[in-house]
Order: C-alpha cells, then structure tokens, then sequence
C-alpha cells in the first residue's frame, strides 16, 4: 500500500510502497478515505512524542471504511463507515471503567502509538469500544475533520470549559481547533472572542461564530485588548495553538472566577512555563486540560452536526494528496494553512 512514511526525526518524510497492516484480534483495518493533517502530526515528526518508534506514518484523524475486523470484534463489520478518537481506550483500566477512556491507561493512538491514517490501509486496536458509525448523509472529508481537533475543541467547550449562554469565550489560536472551538461556543449561546496573528484566519472565525476579533500583531497589550472586547475579561478561555506566550495569555485574560482550559500542546522546553499564579490565586481562576473526546461522547456532537447547528465542512480548507501531505508536514509549524487541511487521494 501507498504512505506517506519517515525514517528519521524532522528528515523529509516520502510516499512510499510498503507492506499492509495485520488485523489486530480486537480491532479491525480501515481503507482510509480522508485524514486531516494536524499540528499534532508535525509533533510527532519532531520527535516530540515518545510514543512514536521509528520508521513511522504519520496520521490520526481519519475516517473510512472497514476492511477487516479481528476475531474478537463483535459490534463492527466489513463495509461498515466510521472513524474514531484519536485516543482509543482499552475499556478494562480504571480510567475506561468511570467513563474516561481519552486518559485511557492503556491507550491506542493510530499515528502515534502505531502507523497512522497517512495511507491506504490503517489498523487500529479496541474497535468494539471506540468505532463510530457515520451518519449516513456526512461525507468523509468532514468526518476526518472531527477525530481530534473538532471532537478535542468539543469536550474542552461543553465539559471541560462548562460554557453556557452569553458568557464570553476567548480563543487563543484560530488554526482547526481554534475555529472549532469558535463554532461550538457561539452554537451553544456563547459570544466569542478569537485571537490570531492572520487576518485570513481571524476573517474565517467571524465567519463561523466569533463576534470580536484581535489580531496580536497589532496591538500593544493582548491581554488589556481582549479585556476590553469581552466586557472585563473572558469567562472561558482557551489556549488551542499550545506556545508559552498564548497560554499565558489565555490565563491572564480570565475575569475573576473564569476557566482556562489547555488543548494545544506544550512540548520540548515548553513543557514547563510561567503563569500568572497571583492572579488565579486572587481571582479563583481554573485551569484544566482537555486531551480528545470519548467514542461515547460522539452522538452528543454528531447530533448538533445532524441538526445542523454545528457546520464543521465549513472548517474545511484544502484538499490535498498524499504526495503534497508528504511536503506540507515539516512545514506544519509555519500556520500558513487556514482551516483543516485533509487528505482525500491515496
């Protein structure tokens, strides 16, 4: 099968013909019909995530067809359409046990614990848990969109973040989790504040639901300006581009009693940062992470997306083949692409 395939940390990654993947006894092999190409993705080229042994394919948000399933699988077959977190839980730990399996003790991570959807053919472990069917009218270009960035944007918005009507939402970054994260705060009632260093990226959040804007470039205090667009500060803040400067930000700008919650990545020497603990001292601020969403989770988000007041097609941007994924992945850092860029030819 075709992939897209690295031997070595930050060397330039090839289209390569190598041999398909073997069918796990719980978990099954999808004919891959559409990935995003994520940040997350340019981490792990990196070498940031010690999950990866090399050489490696890249690729967690994806959404196809089944192939094969193991012989220990008994709720999915071959035809059936579906994608999956991309944190895939055990189902016997603690953590699957109460309900958590995207902090799963034993997590499968396609794209990183193993080979990824940067291909033809992928294999993931636990289907019986963590498959979910498509429904039947969504393409699979927007179901690939929603493995990580839309999924992880959701739980952070609605669970993690406990968004309600007219509080004021900050988001820090409006890359595909950002401009997620956008479209779920303003559906569910939210007014939304969304901060970028691209106008290009600041004009598409307007478009799926932010009410105010602040490009970090052209002011002098960030804070003091989305202090004042939000009326004294955000309710809920979210740090979705992961860099030591956006998640102080995303902190400082809380009103008194505000949640800040963390989904981009801090990796490397940024795994350890200042943050104004004065003020979550003073103010009773909470910080707390968001790491994917639960295949239980999906039908809450799936059913916005069927009545139609979440769009995530509308988060979609380019197009590309597995050739270009090959070229565009070391480049991931730059943020020059707007929206979720997916894969669709194999």
């Amino acid at each position: 099968m075709r992939a897209v395939l690295y031997t070595e940390f930050r060397q330039p990654p090839a289209v390569e013909n190598v041999s398909p993947p073997a069918t796990p006894s719980d978990g099954a092999v999808i004919r891959v019909k559409a990935s995003g190409v994520c940040l997350s993705d340019w981490h792990g080229w990196m070498g940031h995530d010690p999950l990866i042994t090399l050489p490696h394919v890249p690729g967690h948000e994806l959404a196809g067809v089944i192939e094969e399933v193991g012989p220990d699988v008994a709720n999915f077959r071959r035809g059936d359409r579906i994608t999956i977190p991309f944190v895939a839980g055990c189902g016997t730990c603690p953590q699957c046990l109460s309900g958590n399996q995207q902090i799963c003790d034993n997590q499968y991570q396609p794209g990183f614990s193993g080979w990824g959807s940067f291909a033809e053919l992928v294999a993931v472990r636990y289907a019986d848990q963590n498959l979910v069917r498509l429904p039947a009218d969504m393409n699979y270009v927007t179901a690939a969109s929603l493995g990580c960035r839309f999924a992880t944007a959701f739980r952070g918005v609605v669970v993690q973040g406990g968004v309600t009507t007219e509080q004021w939402v900050a988001v820090h970054g409006c890359g595909g989790v950002g401009l997620s994260a956008i479209m779920i705060a303003s559906a569910l009632g939210a007014r939304v504040a969304g901060i970028d260093i691209d106008d290009r990226k600041l004009e598409l959040a307007k478009q799926v639901g932010a009410i105010a804007t602040v490009n970090a470039c052209k002011v002098t205090d960030i804070v003091a300006a989305i202090c004042d667009v939000t009326d004294g500060g955000a309710h809920l803040s979210l740090d979705a581009l992961g860099d030591p400067e956006t998640c102080f930000n995303s902190v400082a700008c809380l009103r008194k009693r505000g949640r800040h919650v963390q989904i981009g990545l801090l990796t490397g020497a940024h795994t350890s940062i200042p943050l104004p603990m004065d003020q979550v001292i003073g103010r009773e601020l909470e910080l707390v992470g968001s790491h994917g969403m639960q295949a239980h989770r999906y039908n809450e988000m799936l059913g916005m997306v069927s009545d139609g007041l979440l769009e995530p097609s509308k988060l979609v941007g380019d197009k590309i083949s597995l050739e270009e994924a090959a070229r565009i992945l070391p480049r991931m850092n730059q943020f020059k692409l707007v929206g979720v860029t997916v894969i669709d030819r194999f």
